[in-house]
């Protein structure tokens, strides 16, 4: 199994601690987060990671030298000259993902006790053009789904902006979920297909933008444990619930 871990964020809203290191070199319990992705990702399976860089992009690099890459094949797609998000960001590694296979993508500044294994192996083989990991949260931006969990549209409740199927598609509004995206998905490498011509934008943009024609499915993980640490308050709590073995 393939793998992209996103690792290239300024880290703002950890400043101080970013001042003088990636946020993917940021530690909870001693160890970075960016340890703690690929780790997880390994244990799931993946023998092949590619992470992108901007941010102090040289000290990943040397972490990861001094780690003989967790034996196994590490690639890096180099952002340092422009953050190309995260769709952007995963339009230049598509290079990487060249075996028609599903892969797995992740934000460094989640952590979680989630089986990936198991999420990777619920992703269909044919017929789906994403699995996206999803909780049913408090935030400010929903993916919306239908009863049938599969993506109809999205929501910025800050600023009432949504985007959706046509009504005439879209499902009576009590049986509409409101989900919040965890920054974990399984993709089929037909996303490709799906990308603008720019080359920084979101990944959510090619979601909104295939889901009229293509299947896109949530993957509820309520019962995990799920924290992302890119906020200095959820750092905080991550010390105290995270087992650093």
């Amino acid at each position: 199994m393939k793998s992209m871990i996103f690792a290239a964020g300024l880290g703002t809203r950890l400043r101080p601690l970013t001042n003088d290191r990636p946020k993917a070199l940021v530690e909870v319990k001693g160890k970075p987060l960016l340890q703690y992705s690929i780790e997880a990702l390994i244990k799931a399976g993946s023998t092949e990671i590619i992470i992108n860089v901007h941010h102090f992009a040289d000290l990943i690099e040397n972490f990861l030298t001094k780690k003989n890459n967790f034996g196994i094949r590490i690639e890096i797609s180099d952002e340092r000259e422009k953050v190309l998000e995260t769709g952007g960001g995963l339009k230049k590694a598509q290079w990487f993902f060249n075996d028609g296979a599903p892969f797995l993508l992740c934000n460094v500044d989640v952590l979680t006790n989630m089986d990936l294994k198991a999420f990777y192996n619920a992703h269909p083989p044919s017929g789906t053009l994403a699995t996206l990991a999803v909780r049913n949260r408090p935030s400010s931006r929903y993916l919306l789904f239908d009863k049938n969990n599969r993506l109809i549209g999205w929501e910025n409740v800050t600023n009432h902006t949504r985007q959706s199927l046509p009504q005439s598609r879209m499902p009576q509004k009590k049986n509409i979920q409101h989900l919040a995206f965890s920054g974990i998905h399984v993709l089929s490498p037909r996303i490709f297909e799906y990308m603008p011509p720019e080359d920084k934008f979101s990944i959510i943009e090619v979601y909104l933008r295939a889901m009229d024609k293509e299947t896109i499915r949530a993957y509820p993980h309520d019962t995990d444990n799920w924290l992302d640490v890119g906020r200095p308050e959820s750092l905080m709590e991550a010390e105290k619930q995270v087992n650093g073995d």
